[in-house]
């Protein structure tokens, strides 16, 4: 599927002269998303492509502590329809930086937010948080879609 101008009419980060940084406050709203390149037919079938995102800088604060928590959060997915846009995706997770949550509830607030942006196939997020007390922390929450699902 080839993409055009029209595909990208929508985005507001991208290339976007200033942008505005939240910290506190990780709102869906940012989030954006464009039409799946990956999609189309070929002879004797349907290929779809698969997009692995690492994202090494996130942070979130403990809500008990208010220290801060360190992660690389990991995303795999299979878009159906929708890719999500990088810039959006990069700003919306800056707004988990003075947010209080567990390790567990930021991937699946994460995971939350972006099946219902992007309606994938399937997507992993996997956080894989520093180690607090010798203990690291990697918490892992997967999506599949009835269409993926039943494909089993």
């Amino acid at each position: 599927m080839s993409l055009s101008d029209e595909d990208f009419k929508n985005l507001k980060a991208l290339g976007s002269g200033a942008t505005s940084y939240s910290f506190s406050n990780p709102t869906f709203e940012v989030l954006e998303r464009f039409p799946s390149p990956f999609i189309g037919d070929v002879v004797g079938g349907v290929y779809r492509g698969k997009v692995n995102i690492v994202c090494p800088e996130f942070t979130s604060l403990c809500p008990k502590t208010g220290q801060p928590d360190f992660a690389t959060i990991v995303i795999d997915y299979t878009p159906y329809k929708w890719c999500v846009e990088s810039k959006s995706l990069k700003l919306y997770l800056m707004g988990y930086r003075n947010h209080g949550a567990f390790h567990e509830s930021c991937v699946q607030n994460i995971a939350r937010h972006l099946v219902y942006l992007l309606e994938p196939e399937d997507l992993k997020i996997v956080g894989q948080f520093t180690p607090r007390g010798g203990i690291p922390f990697w918490p892992t929450v997967e999506y599949f879609s009835d269409r993926s699902h039943g494909a089993c």
